[in-house]
C-alpha cells in the first residue's frame, strides 16, 4: 500500500528528513539511559552530515542537540552536553523593539544633523564655532535641494537652522551660503558616468612594403 505524506507523522525539521525522525523515535524506546544517550550522539552526528549548513553557525553542536530535542517533541531524556531547551522558551514571542521616540522637525535633514547642531550649541564662541555653523547651514541647503530640486531661499535655511538650534545658532551677516546652481552642479558631478562598453577591437593588418 502506497504511503502519502498526508498520512505520515508531522515532520518537525525538514532539513533532516523523515528517517532521522524515525531514529529519534527508536531512541526514545531504549530503556537503558546510557545506551539511549550513546544512540542520541550517533543521531547528532548523522544530523550534522545531512545538514552541513548548520556548521556555519558558531556553536553548531549545541544547535544540533537543540534540534534533536525539538524532533523528539522535548520527550527525549538523555545526558546531553548542553542544557535541553524547553518548548515554552522556543515558542515565546520575542520582545518588541521600541521605535525611536526622536521627533525630527525636518525629515529631509535627518537625525544626525540634529545631534551635530546640539554639539555645536555647546561649543565656546569663536572662529571654529562660526565656521562650523556656516558648514552646517550649507549642508542644510544641500540636503534641502536633494529633497526639492527647485531653488530654495537662503532665508528659509536660516529659519530652519534657528528652529533646529532652538534659536541658539545663526550666521553672521557677512556670511553667505553656496549658490543653488553651484550645489546642483556638484551633485551632478558626483553621479557616476557609465562608460560605454567597448566591442572587440579589430586587428589592423600590416601593409607590406
Amino acid at each position: 500500500m502506497m504511503e502519502y505524506n498526508t498520512t505520515r507523522d508531522k515532520l518537525f525539521i525538514s532539513e533532516y528528513g523523515r528517517n532521522v525522525q524515525k531514529l529519534v523515535r527508536e531512541a526514545m524506546k531504549i530503556e537503558d539511559r546510557e545506551m539511549r544517550t550513546e544512540f542520541a550522539k550517533i543521531i547528532v552526528q548523522i544530523m550534522g552530515q545531512l545538514n552541513p549548513a548548520v556548521r556555519e553557525s558558531g556553536d553548531y553542536k549545541h544547535k544540533l542537540w537543540d534540534h534533536l530535542h525539538i524532533i523528539s517533541e522535548f520527550k527525549l531524556d538523555v545526558d546531553s552536553p548542553y542544557e535541553a531547551p524547553t518548548q515554552e522558551a522556543l515558542q515565546a514571542r520575542p520582545a518588541k523593539v521600541p521605535y525611536s521616540s526622536n521627533h525630527i522637525k525636518y525629515r529631509m535633514y535627518g537625525s544626525n544633523i540634529a545631534r551635530i547642531i546640539e554639539k555645536t550649541v555647546q561649543m565656546e564662541d569663536g572662529y571654529e564655532k562660526e565656521a562650523l555653523v556656516h558648514a552646517i547651514a550649507n549642508h542644510l541647503k544641500k540636503s534641502y535641494l536633494n529633497w526639492n530640486r527647485e531653488s530654495v531661499d537662503d532665508d528659509q535655511i536660516f529659519e530652519h537652522l534657528k528652529v533646529l538650534s532652538k534659536g541658539q545658532l545663526e550666521l553672521r551677516e557677512d556670511q553667505r551660503l553656496s549658490s543653488t546652481n553651484e550645489i546642483l552642479s556638484r551633485n551632478k558631478k558626483k553621479k557616476p558616468v557609465k562608460q560605454p562598453q567597448k566591442g572587440p577591437q579589430m586587428k589592423r593588418k600590416k601593409k607590406r612594403m
